[in-house]
């Protein structure tokens, strides 16, 4: 088990990184939008991906 943790943590930087990687413009523009998202939104964004990837986890086994 935490050998698949461990791949599925390395697999979210490697994607998490692409965009800075391709456009680091872009993706500070992103973070100065992101930095006017109130909190709760944010919380209700975070929530809704967590529960995306859940769904999706439980979908694919």
């Amino acid at each position: 088990m935490w050998h698949e943790l461990a791949v599925a943590f390395c697999l979210m930087l490697v994607i998490e990184g692409i965009i800075p990687f391709i456009s680091p413009g872009r993706w500070r523009k992103m973070l100065l939008v992101l930095d006017q998202i109130d909190d709760n939104t944010m919380r209700m964004i975070g929530l809704g991906s967590m529960l995306t990837g859940t769904v999706l986890l439980l979908m694919i086994n």
